[in-house]
């Protein structure tokens, strides 16, 4: 939650105000280190999702639903547990057996049960323990043009795009001849980075040596009177980053990318009203290099 969030500094103050943290994770991240509660801070190591000692189900990105085996892990004299048992129990040590039996969550054919009672389409998960048949989500898939309306068809609405607009150099505190320009800024996880687990400092996919780059359209860089490896600043509404390597890539003119979470330092996103999303994807920067 730390490290994913644009604006570290108003992320770690927010947590900070909570009174007790506790984590349950597979590894360390970001968030143990930083993410600190008020008073206590708690980082339990539990079981990943393949270790588990129970049957679980996956839906695949084809609508199918299938049954895994139970897990295994390789740390034998670890005190490890599942998270959902840290969580049951909790739970049930905190409420009881209102609203449901919580311990009784810890058996995963009995929650498949429950699934198949409350989600439409899921039916056949309440059996699938002893079937091992797979099964497609009913009322998905669509073989005929035919749609649950008056008329049967399809409705189409218009959603009208926003006019988008990027700020002047100089709404960044710099001066009008300063040499650089101003980008739509993207973050986004390299190859061997899981959320914010990074496991390989190099984007071999992207021709990105390192974290500390930024990957630009390659007109918009000379335009500014950039090369390609050059070291640049690129500097966001809250902060900067300094010492960055330009690298050409497929990206569209006015665009650029770099890599979160060590990005989100320079950024204070605008949070978009009707969702409360914060804006990952288009954050204006300033890109330049140093006198």
């Amino acid at each position: 939650m730390y490290g994913a969030n644009p604006d570290s500094t108003e992320a770690k103050r927010a947590l900070g105000k909570i009174e007790t943290i506790i984590y349950l994770a597979t590894k360390p991240n970001l968030g143990h280190f930083s993410g600190l509660a008020k008073h206590n801070t708690i980082v339990l190591p539990v079981l990943n999702r393949f270790e588990n000692p129970y049957k679980t189900t996956v839906e695949s990105g084809n609508n199918f639903v299938r049954l895994n085996d139970e897990g295994e892990t390789h740390l034998k004299d670890s005190d490890l547990i599942p998270e959902v048992y840290f969580l049951t129990e909790l739970a049930s040590r905190i409420h009881g057996t209102y609203p449901v039996d919580w311990r009784q969550l810890q058996d995963t054919k009995y929650v498949r049960q429950l699934i198949a009672k409350t989600i439409p389409g899921y039916e056949k998960i309440a059996t699938i323990d002893e079937t091992k048949e797979e099964f497609t989500i009913s009322g998905r898939i669509f073989t005929e043009p035919k749609f649950p309306t008056d008329s049967g068809k399809a409705k189409m609405f218009v959603t009208p795009l926003p006019t988008l607009k990027l700020p002047e150099i100089k709404d960044f505190g710099a001066s009008e001849s300063a040499r650089g320009l101003v980008v739509a800024l993207m973050t986004g996880r390299s190859y061997s980075q899981h959320n914010t687990v990074v496991y390989k400092i190099d984007d071999k996919y992207r021709g990105m040596p390192h974290r500390n780059c930024i990957l630009m359209n390659r007109a918009d860089a000379e335009s500014a009177g950039m090369q390609e490896h050059q070291r640049v600043t690129v500097q966001g509404n809250v902060g900067k980053m300094e010492n960055v390597e330009v690298i050409y890539g497929a990206v569209r003119a006015g665009a650029a990318l770099m890599f979160y979470p060590e990005v989100n330092v320079i950024f204070h996103p605008e949070i978009e009203k009707r969702s409360g999303t914060p804006a990952y994807k288009r954050v204006p920067a300033f890109v330049y290099a140093e006198a």
